[in-house]
Order: C-alpha cells, then structure tokens, then sequence
C-alpha cells in the first residue's frame, strides 16, 4: 500500500537515487508553526536556494525564520542530478549575445564562485556528500563523419573560446575521446571544462540544516504554507508572510526560495516550465573516469556518477525534457537507458528513475534579487537546468543585498531587468502556446469514471459542470477534485509516472491527493466528494 505522506517526502511518486544513500527518514523534522513571530529575515522553502540564504545570513549573526509548505529538504533540489557546473546549459556565447560580455563574465564568476562554495561549507561544516572537483566534458551529439558534427565541432569551438574570455579554465580539444566510453557511437571531441563538481544533494542539505537547527538565531517550521507575502508601512516597512493556518510572521525582509514566486504573472511571464527525466543505472567501479558529460542535443543529455555499493557506482543521466503538462514520458526512460548501453557496455540494471522541474528564463539568466514592484521582498527562481549553484549564489546575493553591501555579481540577475528585445519573440511565441492551453476547457481525458483503471486518473468534462480531476486509488474508489488550477485557472493533466495533477499553463503540480507540491499555486486543488476530502485530511493527518 502505498504511503500516503510520500507527497510530503517528495514532489514526485517515483523516488530519486539519492535516497539510496540518504533515505527520506534521515531528513531534519521541525515543527509546525502555531503562533505569530517576529524575525529580521523569513525564508519561505527548504530547498538549495532556501538553505544557502539563510546559512549565509545566519552566519553573518541575522535572525533567519524559515517556513516550508510539507516536509525539510521536500522540493526540486532533492530530485536534480547533483552537477555543479559553470559550464552553463544555455552557452556562454549565447549569454554575452543577448547580456554582453561583461555581464556574461560576472556570470561565469558567480557560477565558478558557488561551485567551490559548496566544498567550502562541506569542509567546514564535516559534511561527508560525495563533494569532488573534476572536468566537464561537452560534446556533439552527432558521430564523427556526420556534416551535423562538424557544425556542432564550430559550436564547441565558439563556446570554449567565450567561456576563456569569460575566465574560465575551458579549452577545446580535437579528437578527445571520454575514457570509459567504450561503445560503438564515435562522438570524440569536446570542449573541456576544468574545475567543475559535483555531490551528494541531500547529504550536503541535510548537514547544513542540522547547524542551521543548533544556532540561536534560526528557527525552522515544517508544514507551514505561505498563502501571502505583503509589504507595510511608508518609512519603514515591515513585511507580513501569513501562513494557511492563519499565523504572521512579521520580519524587515523576505526571501521566496520556492522554485518560482508564489504569483500571479510578472516573472512567471518571463520563464517556461518543463519536466526532464533521469535515471540511475549500475556501471562497475573502475570502468569510467569520473566526470559530467553533457551533448548538444535538444533535449540534451546529461551524465554524472555517484556512489552504490562495493561492486557499482551508478550513472546518473537526464535529458527528454518537456513542457509541463503538454506532453508524457512516453519512452523517455527507455531512450536514457539505451543512450547509456550503446556508449558504456558494461552497464547493469536501472535501479531509480525520476523526474524532476526546470524553470527557464527566456533571456537564458536566473531572477536573484528584489522582487519586481517590492522593497524588501526578494526571490530566487529561472535555475535554466543549473539550479544547484544559482541556490547557492543567490545565498550570498541577497544576504549582500539586504546588508547593503554591494556585489558586482547580482546587476545581472535583477528580477527588475528589461527583457533583451532579442528576446522579445520567442516570449510572445511562448505567451501564444501558454494561451492555447486553456481549450482543455472544451476536452476531456477519460468519457466516464468507470473507464479509469485503479491507480490512475483523469479529467473528466461533463458538459454542464466544471472539468473534474479523477484519480482512482488502488482500492478502485474515485477521488474528485476540481480539476481547475487555483493559480490562473488553467485545466490539470494527469501525469501516470509521477502520479501527480500537472498545469500546463505555469507548471503548477498537486500529488495526487491534491496537494500542491510545486507552484506558482499557493494551494492544492478543491476535493468535489467526501472522499477527495478525506484522502487530502489523511495526507495532512500524518504531519
């Protein structure tokens, strides 16, 4: 039977590999917030970004209150493949093209920064999480003798040649081969990035939550959802986080760390929101240097390794990403898998599979700073598929920005900045398919309840009322909810793999119970019968 906290452990129904090491039991517990506080700074989300702001400001002796909505260590940053790169998935020549070459440098110096970071507060802290330097390879996804290689050989070329004047140790060479890669696909040369990383993600959150939890200054609360984050007062102002059940916490500045802004559109406008998918598949110890590798496919496949037990190491790959809620998984899985067996021959079973969110700006640069439209209200969201070290930057950002110290790094990554106008078509192309989604009005997934097999759901559309979602639990009773995101009212998608309601407008996800595990919804969907509503009270019993 299946366990019906798991929405609380994790934003998906299938599990990630971290927890072979690390299961969800060893995660921090807190309580749940039952009275009002007062704070110099409140953190709304447990995740990288959260953890790393309130380290850096806790450090620096501020009194930091920290609120998430299920579980510590619940969201996104438990679900990534745990790279560290400044190798960055949107190219630096791409970035200096629509931000210039210094802004594209400041960039590349924040990214270098926060990389070493993490092996830093490991160090210090005595956090054993797989942290180690090492390279990066990019390579084309074409063989050798294709005319698409050589186009992607001048790509590879252009990149290494950006990333050196951007400062980084990059260089491109003809002909390289990747030690381990013993299959039949010849994809030799790449652009080499030194110095890149990787790690534990869980492991390294965990450990720095448990000296967050043993310094006076910090206070963290489980379970706690943020419904709103309000500003008052003329000459000095105080900001008001009120909770769903009805608590304030009043504090001089607030920080979202919750993937994207819990909004309604601003920011939200500016990104597009995908799904991508990984897998863990056993490979020998010793038959593979350790490394990322990572092609020009788009999707784009990205490979690192992790540990397993005496014998195995794992390789962990992602790629196939989609749009949320407007396409399925439909052999994503099998494809990594395959792509894996035809260059690494000695690889064994497929132990973990999941899927995890990407929030992508369309200028290619995360939104780190002060809110649009507020003084004391920051956020951190756009990771762009590298979201372990824009948390960790954003970290030092803004614990800069609300001391006032002024960093070089944070002009670029202003959520104030004007869009490039370079820009401006893919966003109307992007704000036209956004659009096109709300005719799941008009459509239905399943013609009667009785046609949905038992773990499975659906919407169903009856012409005189509003779209219902039905999920049909493994005892084969129904749960209605409606199936209309609270956020900007688009209709839900069934997701089979992650057993989850997904918007196809904005991204917003709820479990299948209804429970809002990723935003920008604040809250889950309404239960239409008796039995939703109980599946939904039983899920928040267990906090």
């Amino acid at each position: 039977m299946s366990d019906p906290a798991h929405c609380l452990h994790t934003s998906g129904e299938e599990d990630p590999v971290w927890i072979h090491t690390d299961p969800y039991s060893n995660r921090p517990r807190f309580p749940k917030l039952n009275e009002d506080l007062h704070c110099d700074v409140c953190v709304i989300g447990s995740g990288i970004a959260g953890i790393s702001t309130a380290y850096e400001l806790v450090a620096r002796g501020v009194k930091v209150v920290m609120i998430e909505a299920r579980d510590a260590i619940s969201g996104e940053s438990s679900r990534t493949t745990g790279h560290l790169a400044s190798a960055l998935d949107d190219h630096y020549t791409e970035i200096a093209s629509k931000h210039g070459d210094k802004a594209a440098t400041l960039i590349a110096e924040s990214h270098d920064w926060a990389l070493r970071r993490v092996g830093d507060v490991a160090w210090k802290l005595g956090i054993e999480c797989e942290y180690r330097q090492l390279p990066g390879y990019e390579i084309s996804q074409y063989e050798r003798g294709d005319l698409k290689h050589q186009k992607e050989v001048d790509e590879l070329r252009a990149e290494a040649k950006k990333a050196q004047e951007c400062g980084l140790a990059a260089t491109f060479q003809e002909g390289f081969a990747i030690p381990g890669w013993d299959g039949t696909p010849d994809q030799r040369d790449a652009t080499i990035f030194q110095r890149q990383a990787t790690f534990h993600p869980t492991k390294y959150l965990v450990g720095v939550l448990k000296w967050l939890a043993q310094q006076p200054q910090f206070s963290c609360y489980t379970h706690t959802r943020m419904m709103s984050c309000e500003e008052s007062g003329l000459l000095h102002k105080e900001v008001h986080v009120k909770t769903m059940d009805g608590y304030t916490i009043t504090c001089k500045d607030a920080v979202e760390a919750t993937c994207v802004p819990l909004q309604k559109l601003s920011i939200i406008a500016e990104m597009e929101y995908y799904r991508t998918y990984s897998i863990a598949i056993r490979i020998p110890k010793g038959s593979y240097e350790d490394c990322l590798i990572y092609d020009l496919a788009d999707p784009y496949h990205y490979i690192r390794f992790t540990a397993c037990d005496d014998q195995d190491d794992y390789l962990v790959i992602g790629g196939g990403d989609h749009k949320v809620g407007q396409e399925g998984e439909d052999g994503r899985y099998a494809e990594l898998e395959s792509w894996v067996r035809k260059r690494f021959t000695r690889a064994g079973s497929v132990d973990y599979r999941w899927s995890g969110q990407i929030f992508d700006p369309v200028d290619y640069v995360a939104f780190i700073g002060l809110n649009t439209g507020k003084k004391h209200t920051y956020i951190i969201t756009g990771d762009s598929g590298n979201g372990l070290t824009h948390g960790v930057l954003a970290g030092r950002l803004i614990a800069d920005e609300i001391q006032g110290i002024d960093n070089p790094w944070s002009k670029p990554y202003s959520p104030k900045r004007l869009p490039p106008l370079s820009t401006l078509p893919s966003m109307l192309s992007h704000d036209l398919q956004i659009n096109a989604q709300y005719k799941r009005y008009l459509q239905k997934d399943i013609p009667d309840i009785e046609s949905l097999a038992p773990c499975t759901g659906g919407v169903l559309n009856p012409s005189t009322s509003k779209p219902l979602a039905v999920y049909k639990d493994e005892k084969g009773v129904a749960h209605k909810f409606s199936a209309i995101c609270p956020h900007l009212h688009g209709v839900v998608v069934w997701n089979d793999t992650e057993k989850s309601w997904d918007c196809p407008v904005h991204g917003s996800r709820f479990s299948k119970e209804g429970i809002c595990v990723i935003g920008p919804a604040k809250a889950g969907l309404n239960p239409e019968d008796e039995t939703a509503g109980r599946a939904q009270q039983v899920v928040m019993a267990t906090t």
